[in-house]
């Protein structure tokens, strides 16, 4: 496969001093468009709010995260509120670090901000029925580039019965465009803690499918904990690399795709294609994304620092297989196929057998 996987950082669209919106171009990242698949980044300031916007594709999950002082609170510093089709009313949500929250299709959503922390919302999703391979197809219903701009004043005044002044006074205050600031005590709704249910699992706090010691630990997003998410199609997985721990190299065995996200931390990747060729070799950090192909390897070794990335897969509830460990496919074999298939007397396979015994997935740095 002929195609560039070096992570990419994304490229800013618009923005305000309340914030602004980036996403990762397919042109930079041709395997966004290959796999159909988008990602986009929010950032928000104090008071910074991001106006009415249909979210046409599903994205799954939305990843939240705090910059500042209190990046590791659980203080929460936003607010989301998604009108699902043909609700009769909003959520409300409450946004902590760790939240992610399944974005379903057609939905209304707006973001705000009130605290000094920064808030950023990951975009993750599909693209399959998008205007773009590899680009999110949304559109404002408020603001200098929303509907009301588009429409006649005819139109506007027939269908939310308004007069002729009320439509100019309607459509000229909405002089802001993507993002603005809020006034300092502009009230919005209060979050209302019941409307997370069902649509936000924060991984902070959520149980582990993994907690290897000094390797990392893993939060898988399925069905079964976060049942949106068999709706909207795609899967994730937040993952916590202790420093200089590695991730066991292994792959989706189920056509997937692996969007990773490296939230924090730094580290070495390598991918290696099908036909057993190095592919990538590179040293990830905080803020890139890069997107492992269907059947391809990938490794990861955590900087001294450690690593943390969120990833989203191209299926409800992946399936991984390891290729090191305890649980990989080399344990099942019989010693005589591993003999024949490796080249190499019994004690070498006796040897390679008898490593990882213990480890699984995660694998400690050595002494």
């Amino acid at each position: 496969m002929e195609i560039d996987l070096s992570p990419k950082l994304p490229n800013k669209l618009y923005g305000s001093d309340g914030g602004s919106y980036l996403a990762w171009s397919p042109s930079d990242l041709p395997m966004l468009s290959k796999g159909n698949i988008a990602a986009s980044k929010l950032s928000l300031e104090k008071n910074g709010f991001s106006l009415l916007l249909t979210l046409i594709l599903p994205r799954s999950p939305t990843f939240c995260k705090l910059h500042g002082s209190q990046m590791h609170g659980r203080n929460s510093s936003g607010t989301a509120g998604i009108a699902l089709h043909q609700a009769d009313k909003e959520k409300v949500i409450a946004i902590q670090k760790g939240d992610t929250i399944a974005i379903p299709f057609g939905v209304v959503t707006w973001w705000h901000n009130k605290e000094d922390i920064e808030l950023v919302v990951l975009f993750l999703g599909e693209t399959s029925k998008a205007h773009k391979s590899g680009e999110f197809t949304d559109f404002f219903l408020t603001g200098s580039n929303g509907i009301f701009a588009g429409f006649s004043s005819e139109f506007v005044a027939r269908a939310w019965d308004l007069d002729q002044e009320k439509v100019q006074a309607l459509v000229k205050s909405q002089t802001g465009s993507g993002i603005v600031k809020l006034r300092q005590n502009a009230k919005m709704p209060n979050p209302i803690k019941e409307d997370r249910n069902g649509l936000v699992l924060n991984c902070e706090e959520a149980p582990l499918d993994i907690n290897i010691k000094n390797g990392g630990r893993v939060v898988v997003l399925n069905p079964r904990n976060l049942p949106l998410v068999g709706e909207v199609g795609l899967g994730a997985d937040l993952v916590k690399l202790d420093g200089n721990a590695m991730c066991s190299p292994g792959f989706s065995c189920d056509s997937a795709y692996q969007v990773t996200y490296v939230v924090r931390g730094s580290g070495r990747a390598q991918v290696v294609g099908v036909d057993g060729q190095r592919v990538l070799e590179t040293t990830v950090k905080a803020g890139c994304l890069f997107i492992v192909p269907r059947f391809f390897v990938v490794s990861k070794i955590a900087g001294g620092e450690g690593m943390e990335w969120f990833s989203i897969i191209t299926t409800p509830d992946p399936v991984f297989t390891n290729l090191a460990g305890s649980n990989s496919v080399w344990k099942a074999l019989s010693p005589q196929v591993l003999e024949a298939s490796l080249d190499v007397s019994p004690e070498i396979e006796q040897l390679f057998r008898s490593k990882r015994s213990a480890d699984t997935t995660f694998f400690p740095p050595p002494n």
